[in-house]
């Protein structure tokens, strides 16, 4: 039985991956097409987003493995002659701990290791496809942008190592800070407010080069650095009719500059577990909440694997003359909402409307509701046969 469970989950995560990563792969070789991916960093990728597939495809997998099993025992009237051996259905789900046990390291190692560390690798890469030679994407008479600069270049050298004719722009907006007016000079009308209303102005730098070559970086570093030769740096703002004008022989800009590894909101998936600990539980003012709910998140998918045969055993049960898909798929269903709940839990979470500790409160909740799926018919039969009984007794004391 563990070897047909173990088979049947492996054909499924296939079948799932394959799904899966069939639209991912056709999206980066549209990507690769367009020249904004090197195509051989193009497995390199789909194999550092592996993982994150896995972490949610892998308990779905072992869950209909199981389905599929123990439907067969159920169709193929094998559950009763074991039932009428004396093994019950709970033993007969106990003879695969042993699986249980290695899926369920499994799927914490990814939940907490392996789709941290292959986000943070799929970011890497594509960092250094944005930050490889310029001259790789750059097309004659055609704009390049990179975050707030935009690139244009009038033509390449013959060997294609220089820049010519070229034009930068730099868009950005600087908030000016209110200023405080001294209390003489204040108008009546102003006099109640602490600070001026803040302005908003837009500043364009613009460059003209003759030429521009790539400054040569470690990639520890980062950078993507260019260096410009013979031009004019002009300065426009856009509420202005002035503008600043400065000739330069060479002048350096970065394009591109490596992120700060910070825990935050936005690269939380990539932090690894010690990070997100020690963030989550830190003694602050604010609390960071993003990392608690990551922090929960990790710790509470893994027990997906426990809850798989907990609701397989009982929902694959059918009844004689009954087919076993009729039952798979609402269960699947039923497996799939458990599965979101969780998932879901994580953006209350991070926003402060629930406590992290819901995480815990909601697998006690959904185990409970396994054992219950477990014990109802028992229970039912339980309190029909007391009500029974019961009922006797009453008729014979009549």
């Amino acid at each position: 039985m563990t070897s047909q469970i173990a088979s049947s989950t492996a054909i499924v995560l296939g079948f799932l991956v394959f799904l899966l990563l069939g639209g991912r792969l056709i999206r980066y070789f549209g990507i690769a097409a367009e020249g904004g991916l090197d195509v051989g960093l193009l497995f390199k990728i789909i194999g550092y987003n592996l993982p994150y597939f896995l972490e949610l495809i892998l308990p779905l997998s072992f869950f209909i493995a199981l389905m599929l099993v123990f439907g067969r025992l159920y169709v193929d009237h094998e559950m009763a002659v074991i039932n009428g051996s004396g093994i019950s259905r709970g033993r007969l789900a106990r003879l695969v701990a042993p699986l249980i046990l290695v899926l369920f390291l499994l799927e914490a190692g990814l939940s907490i290791v392996g789709k941290p560390w292959g986000v943070r690798q799929s970011d890497n890469v594509w960092q250094q496809q944005a930050m490889q030679s310029a001259f790789d994407l750059v097309k004659p008479g055609q704009f390049l942008s990179s975050g707030d600069y935009h690139l244009y270049v009038g033509s390449l050298s013959d060997d294609n190592s220089q820049l010519e004719n070229v034009i930068l722009i730099q868009t950005s907006k600087d908030k000016n800070k209110a200023q405080k007016i001294p209390e003489a000079n204040q108008p009546e009308a102003l006099k109640d407010l602490p600070t001026l209303p803040k302005q908003l102005s837009s500043k364009d730098t613009i460059v003209l080069a003759k030429s521009a070559q790539q400054v040569a970086t470690d990639d520890e570093s980062g950078k993507t650095q260019l260096d410009l030769f013979n031009g004019r740096r002009y300065e426009i703002g856009a509420d202005s009719l002035k503008y600043n004008q400065v000739g330069f022989e060479r002048y350096r800009i970065t394009l591109l500059q490596k992120k700060e590894d910070k825990v935050s909101k936005e690269n939380i998936e990539t932090q690894k577990i010690e990070d997100i600990w020690t963030a989550a539980t830190a003694n602050t003012a604010k609390p960071n909440l993003a990392a608690q709910a990551e922090l929960g998140y990790r710790f509470a998918l893994p027990w997906l694997i426990i809850l798989a045969p907990m609701m397989a055993v009982p929902l694959a049960q059918v009844r004689p003359r009954q087919g076993r898909w009729l039952r798979l798929i609402p269960a699947i269903l039923l497996y799939v909402s458990v599965a979101l709940s969780i998932i879901s839990l994580k953006k209350p979470v991070s926003e402060g409307k629930v406590d992290a500790w819901m995480y815990a409160l909601l697998i006690v909740f959904l185990l409970a509701f396994a054992l219950y799926l477990n014990w109802a018919s028992r229970i039912n039969q339980r309190v029909r046969f007391g009500l029974f009984n019961k009922n006797n007794r009453i008729k014979q004391r009549g």
